[in-house]
């Protein structure tokens, strides 16, 4: 059974940081693109980054280019996300995704299987 796991979330205030932890299980995760994700209330799902099978491709929206980092662990079947100089507008709850292959894409529909996602405020 394929699962995915987010964790890490909470309060920080802003500038802060926090590192996301995304846990893959039942599934060959080195195959496959993983994805973060968040939404905020009252906005759809955005595509925030994405790493490809081996780590060698990443992408980031322009929103958390420079201030995020995406990186994986095969051996042990885990994504993280750095995130530095956290904002207000951060505020979201977050969500890792497993790619239907290894392309590194923002678009939810290039991702099947989600996780159920960690909350996260940025707020004084």
């Amino acid at each position: 059974q394929v699962q995915l796991v987010e964790s890490g979330g909470g309060l920080v205030q802003p500038g802060g940081s926090l590192t996301l932890s995304c846990a893959a299980s039942g599934f060959r995760m080195d195959f496959y693109a993983i994805g973060w994700f968040r939404q905020a209330p009252g906005k759809e799902r955005e595509g925030i980054s994405c790493i490809s099978s081996t780590g060698t491709k990443l992408h980031y929206a322009e929103s958390v280019k420079d201030r995020f980092t995406i990186s994986r662990d095969n051996a042990r079947n885990m994504v993280y996300l750095q995130m530095n100089n956290l904002r207000p507008e951060d505020t979201a709850h977050y969500y890792c995704a497993s790619g239907r292959a290894d392309v590194v894409s923002l678009w939810i529909g290039d991702y099947d299987y989600w996780g159920q996602g960690t909350h996260v405020t940025v707020s004084s």
